[in-house]
């Protein structure tokens, strides 16, 4: 769950090509940003490449994803071919390490090799979650199969204590016999009547999860492995939303997964040093409609958007007119600011 939650919203972010200018950076947009930001493998989109990548690379016992990038005759990326893991194994040489896949041994700079949770002795190769999720799991499996027992083989609500004397309790059959004549009714809520020297009746309750503290237990085990990953445990289903702990969940925990992805997209397929990759997580934080037009609202006042930014934050089309920056007050055009009446000693009628 914890997994498919960090893949799922690592894959939903827009790759954007971005690059470094005297006056900040900006978006690239060509055929190198729409391959990795659409199709960069001919058999998957973007959102199940990446969702793919990150599956593999955060599930417990991995820690690694490797994937070859193959090239056409001209040179330009042709495909990102992600190594099945069971078949890609890392081996220790003099000068670092190398990969055999199959009978083929690459060098790290002929693929991609995503790494989280570092080996201290070996830091190239990623140790994933294994080790500290091992029991926390047990447990969890083993609350599941109690769970199950107990509601295929529910406990009696009745117990009811017979003279042990007696020749029909001697047999199975004999012991049906007088739950048939003394304990079944004919008629719902009809008494029954037992004697009283032969039988002793007593209701007791059956044993309930909540008598193992299954949901109690459960709950804290979820919130070990929430722990574990670093996420917010409503995320998992343990307590309620909280809209300030999802936002920084998405700023730091999210965004640092996602980073891992972006250096070794950056430093292994883009030669030129003022360019580099990166995730946009806007999307991904938690905003109401209000807040996006107040905040938009203030950036249009202040000259630092155009309303045609602001128009697409919130999902609406580009308008000719709204390409103008507009000042406060009267919304002046930013090129008109100097024309009015105000500063030019007003228009003769005290204005």
């Amino acid at each position: 769950m914890c997994v498919h939650i960090y893949a799922d919203l690592i894959s939903s972010m827009t790759l954007y090509l971005m690059q470094n200018t005297d006056k900040g950076d900006v978006r690239i947009r060509n055929e190198l940003s729409r391959k990795l930001d659409i199709n960069p493998n001919k058999l998957m989109t973007s959102k199940t490449f990446i969702y793919n990548l990150v599956w593999t690379l955060m599930l417990p016992g991995n820690g690694n994803q490797v994937t070859y990038p193959r090239y056409d005759k001209d040179g330009y990326l042709d495909n990102l071919e992600p190594f099945k893991p069971s078949r890609a194994i890392f081996i220790d040489t003099p000068t670092g390490y190398a990969i055999r896949y199959g009978d083929t041994t690459f060098s790290p700079d002929e693929v991609l090799h995503f790494v989280i949770n570092p080996d201290p002795e070996r830091p190239w190769i990623g140790t994933g979650y294994r080790a500290v999720l091992k029991d926390v799991l047990k447990g969890l499996k083993q609350a599941g199969v109690t769970k199950q027992s107990l509601m295929e083989s529910p406990a009696p609500s009745i117990i009811v204590k017979v003279d042990g004397l007696t020749e029909e309790f001697a047999s199975k059959e004999g012991r049906k016999k007088l739950s048939e004549q003394y304990l079944d009714s004919s008629e719902n809520g009809r008494p029954w009547f037992i004697p009283a020297d032969l039988f002793d009746v007593k209701e007791v309750k059956p044993l309930t999860l909540n008598d193992l503290a299954l949901a109690k237990n459960l709950e804290i085990d979820k919130r070990t492995v929430a722990g574990i990953f670093t996420m917010p445990p409503f995320l998992v289903g343990v307590g309620n939303f909280n809209k300030e702990e999802f936002n920084n969940f998405i700023g730091t925990q999210i965004m640092s997964k996602a980073k891992v992805i972006e250096q070794e997209l950056t430093r292994k397929l883009l030669y030129s040093p003022d360019l580099y990759w990166r995730f946009n997580p806007r999307s991904l934080y938690s905003y109401s409609l209000t807040e996006i037009i107040g905040a938009g609202s203030a950036m249009v006042d202040r000259m630092a958007m155009r309303r045609n930014e602001w128009r697409e934050w919130i999902g609406m089309s580009p308008e000719s007119d709204m390409e103008e920056l507009l000042a406060l007050e009267n919304y002046v055009p930013a090129d008109m600011l100097g024309q009015q009446k105000k500063l030019n000693g007003g228009d003769g009628n005290g204005s």
